[in-house]
């Protein structure tokens, strides 16, 4: 599983770094950003969570 944030959509709401700050960080701006690469798999369901918690749906993962 691959995680990304979309920048556009984002608003620094920060539930997912919430959720999942192994996965999740914030940039200097206060926005959210994933960590690059494969998500670990024991926060996958983490993850998940963290996409539907985000109000503007900014969270996608492939």
């Amino acid at each position: 599983m691959k995680v990304t944030v979309d920048d556009d959509r984002c608003r620094g709401h920060g539930a997912c770094l919430g959720l999942c700050p192994e996965v999740f960080t914030l940039t200097d701006d206060g926005y959210a950003e994933a960590i690059a690469g494969a998500v670990p798999v024991e926060f996958e369901s983490v993850v998940e969570e963290a996409v539907a918690a985000c109000p503007e749906r900014a969270i996608t993962v492939e």
